[in-house]
This record gives structure tokens, C-alpha cells and sequence, in this order.
């Protein structure tokens, strides 16, 4: 059995892939029906189907991307419990990953948790007409050198350091314009790397403000409560104490950066060093050793990493 320090961190959007969930057919077709017969319900179109044959195209969209990754993380979740796997001392989410954290304690359910990143989605996409805004990966620079770098282009338009995803790797979002200036600038000034996203919503920056004002309205009417096992936030590094906490950080999250680093020293600084990634793909898994090397993060992405993580005691499978 799983000893009980250790963490559990949920991927945001860009983990998704074709047939994410066809491992776990196979082994767990019980969980599978139940979990995507729900989200169907709640949603009004068969999830599974868009997940498993596509088009790739539509499963990319955020309004679409953002259930298919939490009913995933959701049913590795279900499959994890299911087991044997003991119950994490924390839970963290990287953005859209928060809410599949939130799920998974047992804060919202899962239909409304599914409702409401459909609706975030929706007014992310809605937010911002496509083409107008962008985001970037910047590596090699300091963070702070970055957030300088982006205050100097404030006549190009909007562009904020977005995701302090690891040290030296920040990723900046905002308006077009301003997004491929700090580009060529960031080059200009030694980035080992500087490159445009393949992604059409410019998360994590201030033109998600009006989005935000509208998911607003809907977190207020969410009968949330306390998740079961503590979440630690994007966008203070830190757990909230309250329900109208939560809420709140969940409105801003859409608007202000995604503090990763700091919410992994978080899970560190208490003496959590085994983390488990609970979602398709292995994006996370990725930044934690680029974050501190003490880190032993494991993905669960397919069904037999499950199982060799609870039955040898998480011994046996390293990334």
C-alpha cells in the first residue's frame, strides 16, 4: 500500500491526446462507463467518443479540452481508489488542473465541476476574438527578467508572465502584437528558447477579465465546501482555509499567473517528495525534475503504472 506522504498533482490543458482513455478500457471498463456515462449526462454529448475518434480538432478546443482532461484525471482518480491506492496528504493543479484536484477531494461534484470548466471554456474562448491573443515559452531567463522584459513592451499591448512553470521556464501570454515582440526581445536577450503556442486563448492574463467576471457569477452559486484533502492554489502557492477563499482564487486564476514553482516548494516544504500524476500524459512529471531534484514525480497515465505504484510501494516506476 501507498504510504500516505505523498502528493497527488493534476495537468492542465495540453495533456490531452486522441484515445487518452483506451488504457484504462481495457483494465477498468466498470469505472470507465460509470464516470463517462455521468459526464455525458451532465454534459448533453458523449465525452468518450469525442476523446477516443475525435477529430483532433474539436477535442483541442478549450470548451471541449477542459471536461475531457478532468473526467480523465477523474477516472485515473476512480481507478486509483479502486486499487487500493491510499488517500495523498495534498492534492495541486496546474489551472485547469485545480479543478480536477477540487473533484477528486470531494469539494464540488463531479457533474459541477464539469459544468462549470465546460463554462470556463466557453468564456475563455469567447473572451478574446481568435487571432487577437497568444502565448509563448520562454526558456532560460530569470524569471524576474522576463516580467521585465514584458513591463517594457506595455506600448505593444498587453503581455504577462503567465506560468512560472519551473525555474527558468515561464510562459507569457497576451495580446498577439506584444506576445511575438517579447519573443524576438527574449531572444535578443539569451533565450535558450522563445516560441509562440500552439494555443488560441491567451490564459493567465488580464484579457481573461471579463471571462472571469462571468465564471464568476457561477462559482458563487456552487454548494463547494472544504475538499477532503488540502488543494494548495495556482495563484498563491498556498491552501485556502475557507470556502469564499477557494472561490475567490478560482475567479482570479483565470486572470492572474500560475505560481507552479511555488506551489510545488509548497508540497516540499512539507516533506512530500513522492508525486503522482494524475491525468493523461506526463507534462508535470516533466517540470518537477526540472524544479527540484529530490522530487520522485510518477506518472499514472496508463493502468499498469497504477498498479506497480500501489502494489511495490512506488518503487517501481520512475520517469
Amino acid at each position: 500500500m501507498m504510504h500516505q506522504e505523498a502528493a497527488f498533482i493534476f495537468p492542465g490543458q495540453g495533456s490531452q491526446s486522441l484515445g487518452m482513455v483506451k488504457p484504462f478500457i481495457k483494465t477498468h471498463p466498470q469505472i470507465v462507463n460509470r464516470v463517462f456515462g455521468e459526464a455525458s449526462e451532465s454534459l448533453g454529448y458523449d465525452l468518450l467518443a469525442l476523446i477516443e475518434e475525435g477529430p483532433e480538432t474539436e477535442l483541442n478546443k478549450t470548451a471541449m479540452t477542459q471536461p475531457a482532461l478532468l473526467a480523465t484525471s477523474y477516472l485515473i482518480w476512480q481507478c486509483w481508489l479502486e486499487e487500493g491506492g491510499a488517500v495523498p496528504k495534498k492534492f495541486a493543479g496546474h489551472s485547469l488542473g485545480e479543478y480536477s484536484a477540487f473533484v477528486c477531494g470531494n469539494a464540488m461534484s463531479f457533474s459541477e465541476g464539469l459544468r462549470l470548466v465546460a463554462l470556463r471554456g466557453a468564456l475563455m474562448q469567447e473572451a478574446v476574438p481568435e487571432g487577437k491573443g497568444a502565448m509563448a515559452a520562454i526558456v532560460g531567463l530569470e524569471d524576474e527578467e522576463v516580467k521585465m522584459l514584458c513591463d517594457s513592451l506595455k506600448e505593444k499591448g498587453v503581455v504577462v508572465p503567465a506560468n512560472y512553470n519551473a525555474p527558468g521556464q515561464v510562459v507569457i501570454s497576451g495580446e498577439t502584437a506584444a506576445v511575438e515582440a517579447a519573443v524576438l526581445l527574449a531572444k535578443e536577450k539569451g533565450a535558450k528558447l522563445a516560441k509562440v503556442l500552439a494555443v488560441s486563448v491567451p490564459s493567465h492574463s488580464p484579457l481573461m477579465k471579463s471571462a472571469a467576471k462571468e465564471l464568476a457569477k457561477e462559482i458563487q452559486t456552487l454548494s463547494l465546501k472544504l475538499p477532503e484533502v488540502p488543494v494548495v492554489h495556482n495563484v498563491s502557492g498556498k491552501v485556502a482555509t475557507s470556502v469564499e477563499e477557494i472561490k475567490q482564487n478560482l475567479i482570479e486564476q483565470l486572470y492572474q499567473p500560475v505560481l507552479w514553482v511555488s506551489t510545488i516548494q509548497n508540497l516540499l516544504n512539507d516533506r512530500l517528495q513522492t508525486f503522482f500524476e494524475c491525468g493523461p500524459g506526463k507534462v508535470l512529471t516533466g517540470l518537477c525534475k526540472r524544479i527540484h531534484p529530490s522530487i520522485r514525480p510518477i506518472p499514472l497515465s496508463e493502468p499498469e503504472f497504477i498498479e506497480i505504484a500501489i502494489h511495490e510501494q512506488v518503487e517501481g516506476v520512475r520517469e
